[in-house]
């Protein structure tokens, strides 16, 4: 039976989450992440179905996609179909023919995980590498030190801290109360962190959101940031190893982020708080 793709409504999110979830795995290329849908929910449930692409086969998804903005797909694949020549092929011409409503004509990208013959077949017919990306990772085996910042979980009643970090850390950032109290209601954030550090004085200075993927699984960092105002201070640093220590305390066997190569000091920052680099991955694009 050929693969079907598949356009889930609101109630059909949990569906594509648990796949992503399953298909977390050690050792593996960093692909898509439940954590980056979670994230994503923050602009709404509807949303979020509408950025959302399923590929099944036989009643079972084998690749979610995640348009992350309407040019830009992030794409995971069950890892026991990464090297299968019929759903290659079916997701070859679902993204490369606009008509099937995957991405529209002219330039696009795709974020596809590095081992599935997806990518060969992409870069056969005239794809070619693009943005390159650093994935790094933390082992979470043995215990994470205290990161030498006062740190707070945000609830209900913290939000405002929270959402007012991630502006003043990013410039282009819209991220409000309302953003944060919907992207709480989705089915991800059950098993997500969002993580405020405060310096002596008080001051909100980092944030971060880390979701659990399952225990033994990865976890994501996914956002991280410092206030504009309180940088070089090692607060980068200290709420990254207070996220790696959530990650753990959620049963999570280690702790992932990814980062543009051409932010060294994002690299840094990770590298400082013990994690490691791996593999460089690329977009591959596809020129109008």
């Amino acid at each position: 039976m050929a693969m079907v793709l598949g356009k889930p409504a609101v109630d059909g999110l949990g569906e594509a989450v648990g796949a992503l979830r399953e298909w977390q795995c050690e050792g593996t290329p960093m692909q898509l992440h439940p954590g980056d849908l979670g994230w994503f929910r923050r602009f709404g449930a509807e949303a979020a179905a509408a950025a959302v692409r399923t590929w099944s086969r036989d009643g079972r998804i084998l690749a979610v996609g995640l348009l992350d903005e309407p040019r830009l797909l992030r794409l995971a694949i069950a890892p026991d179909a990464r090297r299968d020549e019929e759903p290659a092929q079916q997701l070859l011409e679902d993204l490369t023919e606009p008509e099937r409503g995957v991405l529209p004509a002219g330039k696009v990208s795709v974020e596809a995980p590095t081992d599935a013959l997806l990518q060969d077949l992409l870069l056969d017919h005239g794809w070619h590498a693009d943005e390159r990306w650093t994935p790094l990772s933390r082992d979470l085996t043995r215990p994470v030190k205290d990161p030498g910042l006062r740190i707070e979980v945000t609830g209900p009643g913290q939000v405002s801290a929270r959402t007012a970090v991630q502006r003043a850390a990013f410039d282009r950032s819209t991220f409000t109360d309302e953003h944060w109290h919907a992207m709480a209601a989705g089915s991800p954030y059950a098993d997500a962190r969002c993580l405020v550090g405060y310096d002596a004085r008080g001051h909100a200075v980092a944030a971060v959101t880390v979701w659990s993927a399952g225990p033994g699984k990865p976890g994501l960092l996914e956002p991280m940031g410092v206030h504009r105002e309180h940088r070089g201070h090692g607060h980068g640093k200290a709420i990254t190893v207070a996220a790696a220590a959530a990650l753990r305390e959620l049963g999570s066997s280690s702790a992932i982020v990814c980062t543009p190569s051409t932010n060294a000091g994002a690299v840094a920052t990770y590298r400082s708080a013990g994690f490691r680099e791996l593999p460089e991955t690329r977009d591959l694009c596809r020129d109008a």
